[in-house]
């Protein structure tokens, strides 16, 4: 799949005339829970060449590239001026691409740089919030009630773990839901019932509509409340965005040589 996946990332850079800089699984996969039939979510970063960049009309270009889903492929990215505005503004999805574990393609030192700029751009308040608004949705949308899509609870789990490791300023939180759960919990009863969770999706069993699971929904059920009515301080200042106007010039100058 791999083979398959570098393929169409080939077809992607000549039919758009682009050049990939970065490509990464951002799904289930990357975060370390998938089932056989999970999709491969591949996200990357790409530059046109210089001249695209130089237009009266550039605000009025298209900035994604994506892909119909194709025999669990599911291709999306973002220009890299896009992605650096998103940088600049802590996008917590870009923060997990670039630490994401599976990486399809890293010609570039693009991906090295931002990842070496991400203490500087990173907010945690920007990233909780956007966390606790994906776990609060997910919440109403699938989990009330003693009926519950069980799958779903990992859709509540990942933002709530993540507000709990911002939290504790732990720094950038890790795409791998696995490393939270081990260094949020020693043990216990709740870890056993999301470990069991984890290992019953990645066996392929059918996670659809059923009980809710009481010591996970009980959890979920306190911490969305104290996360909703707690305020959330910020330790940074907005950042200039000199260094990623030298970043994107940087990589126009290595990419389109």
């Amino acid at each position: 799949m791999k083979e398959e996946i570098i393929t169409r990332l080939n077809n992607v850079e000549t039919k758009e005339r682009v050049k990939i800089l970065y490509a990464c699984e951002s799904g289930s996969r990357a975060w370390g829970f998938p089932s056989a039939n999970s999709d491969y979510d591949v996200r990357f970063l790409y530059l046109h060449p210089k001249e695209w960049y130089l237009s009266i009309d550039l605000e009025l270009k298209q900035d994604v590239i994506e892909r119909p889903i194709n025999d669990q492929i599911d291709l999306s990215g973002w220009d890299l001026r896009k992605a650096l505005r998103l940088f600049r503004k802590s996008n917590p999805p870009l923060m997990e691409w670039l630490g994401s574990p599976i990486v399809y393609w890293d010609k570039y030192s693009t991906a090295t740089q931002m990842r070496q700029l991400a203490d500087t751009y990173y907010s945690p308040k920007a990233c909780m919030y956007h966390y606790l608004h994906m776990a609060r949705g997910n919440y109403r949308e699938y989990l009330k009630g003693e009926q519950v899509w069980t799958k779903k609870y990992f859709y509540v789990l990942r933002p709530i773990l993540a507000s709990n490791w911002l939290e504790r300023e732990w720094g950038i939180v890790p795409t791998d839901f696995r490393v939270m759960v081990n260094q949020l919990f020693n043990s216990g009863e709740l870890k056993r019932e999301i470990e069991n969770l984890i290992n019953a999706k990645m066996l392929g069993e059918e996670l659809d509509y059923g009980p809710r699971i009481p010591v996970i929904s009980n959890f979920i059920d306190k911490e969305i409340e104290r996360l909703e009515g707690k305020q959330f301080a910020d330790g940074t200042h907005p950042c200039s965005a000199d260094q990623l106007n030298g970043l994107f010039r940087f990589a126009l100058d290595e990419v389109w040589l």
